[in-house]
């Protein structure tokens, strides 16, 4: 079996990384994928497994660790064995990596894809990366036990239902023997779910009312008091608040919402394989749904879930011609033969490519209807963020503070709106 590895962090990365063999040596070429998704990591190695298996290609996959992308796609690219495919998150990403990504324009993949696609291109009109999945996140809901409170997903259609409803489980959590909220942790394995995720609830309505498509170089924080609804409705009603939540993991919260100490639970599509999995959770499609993360904006009894992807795949341009002909054939696999198309749907639902299977995720379906019926959808603003880790960094320690009680909300504010400027220089390079 092909050794494989997951990193778990991008400053270990260069000390920790070391192949098995010199893969490159193969005339047949080999692959080299470095996987943005951390819960998608088994499925990746068992599907890489298979096709060494059926072709003699050698594949591997290693996974960065969750918000260390950015930083471990540097260190590895700098290697002599750098990766042949790696993910662009955005327009932003892309920005750093275009030099490295391989026109895909005549490639037989683009032939798969739905007209609809995603896509992310050059300036120069070079089909640089092609999006692989559509995600949807919002509050996951576990419809029995809100049911069992006494609450009904009926009543719950904006943000003064929703704060009424968790308020009330949460007053009478010791009762009930479940709380309100999952933890909303701080820590780096869960906080990219409020610095990134529930951050691009303000962004979109400001984008929105300014009607901008492309990064600003300032943002005004005019809906900021949204974020901070959201935000102060989440530590006022879970299980853990304050100073804990500098320590609060991703999987805590998953774990409370697996195993029934919370009915919402902050996160995304992805979640569905992990919630609904014999031998993990083994929660049943049935009681599960998705709704939009209410926040207070105007008009948003008709909003819908929070749709996009910042994954997609590239091509490295600078590898060995018998690595960039390995690495297509491989995905063109991936999106074309059973296996993978079931890997593609069991990991990541409704994909981009011709003839995908159908999904069984709950939380994707929940998006479609809303789609179905003319909900609006909220963007994944978030994408445009400025020197997006560093920007994040500095949000999730003012809100650490601001949770904890030694600093303001105000201080939030600064982060999020004076570092967005500042960031946005130094990406840039902007000198006063």
């Amino acid at each position: 079996m092909l050794k494989r590895k997951l990193l778990f962090a991008a400053a270990a990365a260069a000390v920790l990384l070391s192949w098995t063999g010199c893969a490159g040596e193969s005339g047949n070429g080999y692959v080299y994928y470095l996987n943005f998704k951390p819960e998608a990591d088994e499925a990746w190695q068992e599907i890489a497994e298979e096709y060494t298996k059926l072709t003699g290609v050698e594949v591997d996959v290693v996974t960065a660790a969750s918000g260390s992308y950015a930083d471990t796609l540097s260190s590895q690219m700098n290697k002599n064995h750098a990766p042949t495919l790696f993910v662009c998150g955005g327009v932003q990403a892309l920005d750093n990596w275009h030099d490295y990504c391989l026109d895909l324009r005549d490639s037989p993949l683009t032939e798969h894809l739905e007209e609809d696609a995603p896509c992310l291109y050059g300036e120069d009109g070079s089909l640089c990366a092609v999006g692989y999945c559509y995600e949807a996140y919002g509050l996951i809901v576990n419809k029995s036990l809100l049911e069992k409170s006494g609450h009904s997903l009926e009543e719950i259609h904006d943000f003064a239902s929703l704060k009424a409803a968790a308020e009330d489980i949460h007053s009478r959590s010791a009762e009930l023997g479940f709380d309100a909220f999952t933890s909303a942790g701080l820590d780096s394995s869960s906080s990219w779910r409020f610095s990134g995720h529930l951050a691009a609830l303000p962004l979109f309505y400001e984008f929105r009312e300014n009607a901008a498509t492309t990064q600003p170089a300032e943002i005004s924080g005019s809906f900021l008091d949204l974020y901070k609804n959201v935000w102060d409705m989440y530590i006022n009603n879970s299980s853990v608040a304050g100073g804990e939540l500098s320590a609060a993991t991703g999987g805590m919260a998953e774990e409370e919402f697996g195993s029934g100490r919370a009915v919402f639970f902050q996160n995304g599509s992805w979640e569905y394989t992990a919630l609904t999995a014999e031998d993990k959770f083994a929660m049943s499609p049935d009681e599960l749904t998705m709704i939009p993360i209410y926040c207070g904006a105007e008009g948003e009894d008709n909003a819908g879930l929070c749709c996009g992807t910042e994954n997609y795949w590239a091509v490295n341009s600078r590898a060995e011609q018998r690595n960039i002909d390995a690495t297509m054939d491989f995905l063109e696999w991936v999106v074309t033969s059973e296996s993978g198309k079931k890997m593609m749907a069991d990991s990541f639902g409704v994909t981009p490519f011709k003839d995908h299977l159908p999904s069984e995720n709950v939380f994707l379906n929940d998006a479609e209807r809303m789609k179905s019926e003319g909900k609006y959808n909220i963007d994944w603003s978030f994408s445009f963020t400025p020197n997006t880790e560093s920007w994040r960094a500095g949000v999730v320690s003012a809100l650490m503070e601001y949770s904890e009680g030694s600093g303001s909300w105000e201080n939030v504010s600064t982060a999020f709106v004076d570092g967005w400027k500042y960031q946005y220089k130094l990406e840039h390079r902007i000198l006063d």
